[in-house]
């Protein structure tokens, strides 16, 4: 499981992209989406240095996913 509440690498952004809205509405949603409370897209949020942690959170508010879905798929440790 992810977490997101401390500091959230690249990868684990674009892996609860993919766990929580698919592939490839994920990738669609970062690159077309405004977030309502930053007013930009996640991608061009990120590329300007937001936290992925606060993009992430404010992503998952716009599309009402719950708090128990926002943590991606809960995978085995390697």
């Amino acid at each position: 499981m992810l977490r997101y509440d401390v500091h959230m690498r690249l990868t684990e952004f674009e892996q609860l992209l993919q766990d929580v809205f698919g592939s490839p509405q994920g990738r669609w949603i970062a690159h077309s989406h405004v977030v309502s409370t930053l007013g930009e897209t996640p991608d061009n949020l990120i590329e300007n240095g937001y936290d992925l942690a606060q993009v992430w959170r404010e992503l998952c508010d716009d599309f009402s996913v719950p708090e128990a879905d926002r943590l991606g798929i809960d995978r085995p440790a390697k």
